[in-house]
């Protein structure tokens, strides 16, 4: 994927530029060493000026791809000939040096900030080549406030005490909209929560138990390490059965569960109270579905929709921009008609079935996509189930369950032209790239309160330095004498410090949506893999016109050298920012 990193911007543009830095490389490399008396070494000085004009602008980051061969990483520090202290002051010199470049690239990172409102690409993929557009409904054509969270959280909290017997003070419990971040993995058998990298690593700091953390030492005892095998990891839709001890959080819906599940397991700790964990995490799940499939949480947001849906505006205008264009567009939702039809009513008008030429409604998503049993049925305006066989899927009618092989059979929409959009990575977007090979796009809400904290001075700061130590931690390895160990013992102490800062800027308990400390979360893993594109609301699409080519970065494998990269090459990135995105509008 295009994992959501900063990138630091280059002068190598052109075969000139490369030489020349490939020149002050080969100059900063020459001689016998920092402090030694070689007649063709170069001061500290004259090396820092001539730093500067080769390198300007460039990143920190980028410099040990481009000149750091093995040969070379020792030429900054003299071996044995040097005494402890001379070994340690050139360390400290190199460390001092590296962090006042820093400075200079961090200043040229913020004139270059991503756009929240961007689309970032996975996958090559052209809008011209596009001729069908289908939607889920919730958290894709309509968004809701935080409010909805905290209405599932206190009726499933009421259900486990009124109906399934929980003590009656868990009604003190409150929903905690900044605890849980989607994409986290529990543990069902141990009742922990905790946030897993790409490669079924668990990040460590962010493993709770109930509302407190559990100590790393405890972790790695529990499970004989850090990872977690491919066996005990959830099934393909995230979900814990068939021996999977795990279940994966994917869906914004989710985060009221998580919350109520931490809380519960809180109460019971506190109050010394044995429990069994798998039947904690069945009753509140069941407790969970009830206000959805008991209808009561759909009752709520119609009875006062105004305060549970926003980004109705956005919505209206990407779906007539479609229309205008002469696109095809489908609705396929798990939600029952009635909420639905409010919903669009409030967002849309009273006409919003005239946009769409298929709505299906009820669809029992991701059994739709894999299921050929279930036909289609007909709902009339007033709700009710008709019994007349379906041959055809005809524009201003109202269809529910059915399933996407009869789907395909009616309309035909196949391939690469159909592209769909949805928030669950499983349930609305797996199926549909393996299988059938739709194009596929994310509505990733997060992604704009993310962008806009890396945005920010002091996470470019912080991530800027935290790439330059940890590339003088890479190089300076080399160095195993005491006095140079103590000194790379600091760094790494400084190190870790900054790491934790990274994780707790995006969120206290668990950190980024998208990355662990340096890797890819499971989350990041699964969005690569099914979404060819991503983006934080459908109202993105208002920033490109459709026939815009989506392309992804080329970013660098390990094995790479970074100036292979497109934004090098090219001298440009492929996501917009921000003062591109304001040509564009």
């Amino acid at each position: 994927m295009s994992p959501l990193v900063l990138y630091f911007p280059s002068r190598l543009r052109t075969k000139e530029s490369l030489q020349k830095v490939l020149l002050v490389c080969n100059a900063l490399h020459s001689g016998t060493g920092i402090g030694n008396s070689g007649s063709r070494s170069l001061s500290w000085p004259k090396r820092t000026r001539l730093w500067r004009r080769g390198f300007g602008a460039l990143g920190v980051a980028q410099i040990p791809a481009i000149c750091h061969s093995p040969q070379h990483r020792t030429a900054l520090l003299c071996t044995s000939s040097h005494s402890g202290r001379d070994i340690t002051s050139s360390l400290w010199a190199l460390y001092n040096e590296t962090k006042k470049q820093t400075e200079d690239v961090v200043s040229s990172v913020t004139c270059n900030l991503l756009n929240p409102d961007a689309i970032f690409a996975n996958n090559e993929m052209s809008l011209e080549d596009t001729e069908i557009y289908g939607f889920d409904y919730d958290y894709t054509l309509a968004f809701y406030s935080n409010r909805l969270h905290t209405l599932i959280f206190n009726i499933a909290r009421d259900i486990l005490i009124e109906e399934h017997r929980y003590p009656e003070g868990l009604r003190a419990y409150e929903y905690i909209p900044d605890f849980a971040i989607r994409g986290l993995h529990y543990d069902v058998q141990k009742a922990l929560l905790m946030k897993i990298d790409a490669f079924h690593y668990i990040q460590l700091g962010t493993v709770y138990r109930g509302l407190h953390p559990v100590s790393d030492k405890e972790v790695i005892a529990m499970y004989e390490g850090s990872h977690v095998p491919l066996e005990q990891m959830s099934d393909f839709y995230g979900k814990s059965s068939h021996g999977h001890t795990m279940k994966q959080f994917m869906d914004i819906f989710s985060l009221p569960e998580m919350t109520l599940l931490s809380c519960v397991n809180d109460y019971f700790m506190k109050h010394n109270i044995d429990y069994e964990p798998v039947h904690l995490y069945k009753d509140v799940k069941e407790a969970i579905g009830d206000v959805h499939v008991k209808g009561i949480m759909y009752r709520a947001v119609e009875a006062d929709i105004e305060k549970y849906i926003c980004y109705g505006e956005q919505t209206h205008a990407v779906l007539r921009k479609l229309a205008e264009n002469k696109k095809k567009m489908f609705l396929i939702t798990n939600s029952p008609f009635d909420f639905v039809d409010r919903g669009m009513n409030y967002i849309v008008g009273k006409d919003w079935r005239d946009l769409f030429d298929v709505v299906i409604v009820q669809a029992d998503k991701p059994g739709f996509f894999n299921d050929k049993r279930k036909p289609f049925r007909r709902v009339n305006h007033k709700g009710v189930l008709l019994w007349d066989r379906i041959h055809r899927l005809e524009k201003g009618q109202i269809y529910k369950q059915g399933n996407l092989y009869e789907f395909l059979r009616l309309t035909g929409w196949r391939g690469s032209k159909v592209l769909y959009f949805g928030d669950h990575i499983y349930s609305d977007l797996a199926d549909l790239t393996l299988k059938h090979g739709w194009r596929t796009g994310a509505i990733i809400p997060e992604l704009r309160s993310e962008i806009k904290i890396m945005n920010t001075k002091e996470y470019v700061h912080l991530m800027t330095w935290l790439q330059g130590l940890t590339g003088l931690l890479e190089r300076m390895q080399v160095h195993r004498d005491a006095e140079s160990q103590m000194v790379l013992k600091q760094w790494i102490q400084e190190r870790e410090v900054m790491r934790l800062r990274t994780k707790n800027i995006f969120n206290n308990q668990f950190g980024s949506l998208f990355r662990t400390y340096h890797n890819p979360t499971y989350f990041s893993r699964r969005l690569s893999r099914f979404a060819d594109i991503y983006m934080a609301s459908l109202s993105c699409l208002l920033n490109y016109d459709l026939h815009h080519t989506f392309f992804p970065r080329r970013n660098p494998l390990q094995h790479e050298a970074s100036v292979w990269s497109d934004q090098v090459c090219a001298g440009t990135s492929k996501t917009p920012f921000l003062t591109e995105m304001a040509q564009i509008k």
